[in-house]
């Protein structure tokens, strides 16, 4: 009777082990995930910045050229 409990003690912590071994495998998955996700982030973030830089240099330019012309509005 003892052995029987004792068995069915063990059995549960040995699915109880794979479980937690599924789940750490899971993690680590979803960590590597979401660690690939931030450096894609930070890519987008540098590249916007860049791109919004290169837009005030065009509106700079823009300001000048219709400030030549004389194509600014009268304010």
């Amino acid at each position: 009777m003892t052995d029987d409990v004792g068995n069915l003690i063990l059995e549960r912590l040995r699915r109880l082990d794979d479980r937690m071994t599924n789940m750490q495998d899971e993690f680590q998955s979803l960590k590597t995930r979401v660690a690939a996700l931030d450096e894609h982030m930070v890519g987008m973030i540098i590249s916007l910045s860049g791109i919004n830089t290169r837009l005030d240099k065009f509106d700079e330019r823009m300001i000048r050229i219709e400030r030549r012309l004389d194509l600014t509005d009268a304010r």
